[in-house]
This record gives C-alpha cells, sequence and structure tokens, in this order.
C-alpha cells in the first residue's frame, strides 16, 4: 500500500477514534447530568465538563488566543492559583497573577529543555511567594510546551493532577496535529489530481485548436477559450471546496475540447436537478470521473459511445453518477483501486474516492459497477447540507451540453 494512503488509513482511524469516544462521552454524561445527586458526581460532572470545554481551544495549539481560552478552564480544573500555558518556544500564556509571568517563563524554559516534572517552592512575588508544579506537554518523544500550576503551598495532589492534566493536553496536542497532517495529505492529493490532467489531453487539445485556425477560424477560437476556461478552474488555488454547478461548468469545457477531436463518436447526455446545483463538493471530484470515462472507457472502443452524466435530488443527499458504454474495467482492478491499492492508469478514481471518505466518511466513498466490454458506472452520494467551508464555493449557471 502506498505511504500516502496508510498515512491516510492511520489518520482516519485515530480521529474517527477520538471523535466516536468523545461523542459517547458527552452523550453519557448528558444522560447522567439529570440524575447528578452526590457531590462526588457533581464533581466528577464539572471536572468532564471542563475539560471538554479546553479541548475546543487546545486544538489551536499552545500559544494564542485559543491557549488563553484554555487556561481559564484547566486553571478552573486545578483549582490553581495561576496557570500557565506555554509551548514549545517558550511562549506563556498566563491565566491569575501576571506577577508571575517571569517565574512561569523561567520554568516553561526549564521543563521544555529537561523534560521533566519539577516544583519550585517559595517563589517570590508582590504580595509574598507562592509555590509552582511545572510538567512537560510531549507530542511523541519531542517536548512541545509545558502546564504551570501556581498555588500557596503546592500539595501532593495538586502536582500529580498537574502531570495527568499535561498528559490530557498532550493528547490534544497530538490530535491537532493529526488534523493537520489529515489537511495536508488532502492537499497533497489534490495536487495529485491537478498533476494528473494529461499531458495527452492538452497536447490532442491543441491540435485540435490548430486544426481549426484555417479552416474554422471561429471554432479555433471558441476552443482556445473553452481551454483557458478548464485550465484555469483545475489550477485555480483558492478553496478545497467547489459547487456541483462550478463543476459541470468545468466539465462542460473539458467535454467541448474532446468532442473537437472525436467528433460525433463522443456523445454526451446531461440530466441535473436544478435542486443539486448549489451542493457543496470536494473540488475536483466529478470531473476526474468523466475523464476517466473519456480516457479509459470510450478512446479505446470503435465507435466511440455516450456519457451521462447525472445528479438527483434525494431529500438530504445529491445521487451523482458518471457512466459510460465504454470497454470496462476489470471488476478486480476495480476492487483493489477502491481498497486502496496501486490505483494504475485509474489514479483518478483512487484520489476522488478517498477524498470522499476523508470529508463524509467511509460509507460515502465511490461505488463503481462495470465489467469488462460492458461498460462503466460511478455512483456517489454527497450530503446537501455538509457545512465544510461552504462560503469557499461560488456558483453560477450551467451552460447547457448538447448532444
Amino acid at each position: 500500500m502506498p505511504e500516502s494512503m496508510m498515512l491516510a488509513a492511520a489518520i482516519g482511524v485515530a480521529a474517527g477514534a477520538a471523535a466516536v469516544g468523545l461523542v459517547l462521552l458527552l452523550r453519557r454524561i448528558v444522560l447522567a447530568s439529570k440524575d447528578l445527586g452526590t457531590e462526588a458526581e457533581q464533581a466528577t460532572y464539572q471536572t468532564l465538563h471542563l475539560a471538554s470545554r479546553a479541548a475546543k481551544h487546545l486544538r489551536g495549539g499552545l500559544a494564542g488566543a485559543d491557549a488563553a481560552r484554555a487556561s481559564r478552564h484547566l486553571r478552573t480544573l486545578l483549582e490553581a492559583e495561576t496557570l500557565a500555558i506555554a509551548d514549545a518556544e517558550g511562549v506563556v500564556t498566563i491565566d491569575g497573577d501576571e506577577a508571575l509571568r517571569a517565574a512561569a517563563t523561567r520554568l516553561a524554559r526549564d521543563i521544555v529543555a529537561s523534560g521533566k516534572q519539577r516544583v519550585d517552592r517559595r517563589i517570590p512575588t508582590p504580595h509574598g511567594e507562592t509555590d509552582a508544579v511545572a510538567a512537560p506537554v510531549f507530542a511523541g518523544q519531542r517536548t512541545v510546551g509545558a502546564i504551570i500550576a501556581f498555588a500557596s503551598p503546592v500539595r501532593a495532589g495538586l502536582v500529580r493532577a498537574t502531570g495527568e492534566v499535561a498528559d490530557w493536553v498532550a493528547a490534544q496536542v497530538e490530535l491537532a496535529e493529526l488534523d493537520a497532517n489529515r489537511a495536508a495529505l488532502a492537499e497533497a492529493e489534490l495536487r495529485a489530481l491537478r498533476s494528473q490532467i494529461s499531458p495527452h489531453f492538452i497536447y490532442n487539445s491543441l491540435n485540435a485548436i490548430a486544426s481549426f485556425i484555417i479552416t474554422d477560424p471561429a471554432k479555433a477560437r471558441e476552443l482556445v477559450l473553452e481551454f483557458a476556461d478548464f485550465t484555469r478552474y483545475s489550477f485555480r488555488r483558492q478553496g478545497d471546496f467547489t459547487t456541483v454547478a462550478e463543476e459541470l461548468r468545468s466539465i462542460d469545457s473539458y467535454l467541448r475540447l474532446e468532442r473537437a477531436r472525436f467528433g460525433d463518436r463522443l456523445r454526451v447526455t446531461l440530466q441535473i436537478a436544478p435542486e443539486v446545483l448549489s451542493t457543496v463538493i470536494p473540488f475536483l471530484s466529478i470531473q476526474p470521473l468523466v475523464e476517466n470515462a473519456v480516457r479509459h472507457g470510450l478512446e479505446a472502443k470503435e465507435g466511440g459511445g455516450r456519457i451521462t452524466i447525472t445528479a438527483e435530488d434525494a431529500a438530504a443527499f445529491a445521487h451523482i453518477s458518471v457512466e459510460d458504454d465504454g470497454v470496462g474495467i476489470d471488476p478486480d482492478i476495480a476492487e483493489r483501486v477502491l481498497a486502496g491499492g496501486s490505483p494504475g492508469e485509474h489514479v483518478g478514481l483512487r484520489n476522488v474516492d478517498a477524498r470522499l471518505r476523508q470529508v463524509y466518511g467511509d460509507e460515502h466513498g465511490l461505488v463503481v459497477e462495470t465489467n469488462l466490454g460492458a461498460g462503466t458506472l460511478v455512483r456517489m452520494r454527497v450530503p446537501k447540507a455538509h457545512p465544510a467551508r461552504a462560503s469557499e464555493a461560488s456558483t453560477g449557471p450551467v451552460r447547457r451540453m448538447r448532444d
């Protein structure tokens, strides 16, 4: 299995397990909170509530505004007089007595350097003296920060609790790094999809344009504009999401260029429900399927064939499919591609499937129905109300593709 796929699987399992665990835990807390009668039950609920409040801020790192918000909840959780969070560079966020910032900075640097918990006593302050316990925050083998709790005095319970909180903070930092790695992997796969735009297709498109320059200048100008529209969309830099309408506009340009080469050998049917045009989808999630149908379905078929693109409204979902009546794919090869094996010629199919699973979950991967000589049908099911960065997507009219 390629390293990128192994990393994607590891990230997905870790992040999925963490998310499911947190949801189940919070559900139990909410249900149990109705019957919290004893002091112990109330203390447990309060502890878990403060931890969940802090967790969402710690995903933003151990410095800045997010760390400041987290420090307030952690200070209450530890019942410390002052609490400081430091990152790997020794940048300190403090909640409580600002006069202790210098002491917190000194302790943070020592703890990050040594990677060992320690207790300092009789630290001078403008109001007298205080104690402090400082615990390192690890991410793997690296010390990425420190938690410092001040109290007068520091007792054994606070020492143990601070160490436990530092371990819990470390788990949040590692989850944040997993999220960042997942985003980086998604971006790498998007770059792979862009780079897959075949030099063969570009060469053929330019040849087709050149062939019309003398015989039909107006047609040549039209194809130049289609080529510009297609490449501008495919290589745009902003946003990981688009709309069905925008993707179809790019597909229209792509197919017009291919029809200039195939002529009547390439026939297209488009069946789109207006309700799904504004649905937000991952960028380049339909176009590679159409290109796969042309290159690996119809190009090798004598006499060409038909591509049918369908988008149906299904309550909370949009059902989108790309079907061709071309030469088809060996079912064993298709199964290996979707299982994470070497994609071979079908890298677009594999990358689209992986990105859909990353965004929506494994139940929203591609469904492929194919056989040699029987054509190929590729289907996807996309939530219409998916909120992921919908503001990045833009909508617009879709030009009608003529048969």
